[in-house]
């Protein structure tokens, strides 16, 4: 095989492997269908603001955990969770209209507390007898997943330490906040 050949071959092999990258990578830069609206992300921060509400730290809001909540699920959840989480949307909002004739989004806190009390016996109740979780267990779980790995609720939250120190395997506990 003389120069111009290998060459020829190398710019060939080369460049199918640049187009076949560029191929293989555009599946990575399409957008997604998204499975949940802005309107339904919107409801999930104000049942996870209902849960970790802002006091003298950061509340779920402040850690944009609906949109974590919604491309958790997205990403990480089969058919089945999804579809339960976005069924839970709709029967926690008709819940809040039955019992308190506005849309779970318009309640006081109060409200949204005790419709959240509610739900949320429900769903232990569940649980003990049913291995099919509950939404308003996903809704959960995903909140405190969701704010505890922001920065707020890492840092602000829980203690934050940026550079570890020595490790000590038994310390006597006394009560403190958790360790980020």
């Amino acid at each position: 095989m003389d120069r111009r050949e290998l060459i020829k071959t190398i710019a060939v092999l080369t460049g199918a492997a640049f187009v076949g990258g560029e191929l293989f990578l555009s599946g990575c830069k399409g957008k997604k269908d998204l499975l949940f609206s802005n309107n339904d992300i919107a409801f999930l921060d104000e049942v996870a603001e209902t849960i970790i509400p802002r006091t003298n730290t950061p509340g779920a809001k402040d850690a944009e955990v609906g949109k974590f909540m919604a491309l958790y699920a997205a990403d990480c959840y089969d058919n089945t969770q999804q579809q339960l989480l976005k069924q839970g949307i709709i029967q926690l909002n008709t819940a809040s209209k039955e019992k308190f004739k506005q849309p779970f989004i318009q309640l006081s806190t109060e409200q949204k507390q005790s419709l959240l009390s509610g739900i949320d016996g429900a769903a232990k109740r569940q649980h003990n007898t049913d291995d099919t979780p509950h939404y308003f267990t996903l809704m959960k779980q995903l909140t405190l997943l969701g704010f505890f790995t922001s920065k707020a609720g890492a840092t602000q939250v829980l203690r934050y330490l940026p550079v570890p120190e020595k490790y000590e395997g038994c310390i006597a506990y006394s009560g403190e906040t958790a360790w980020s």
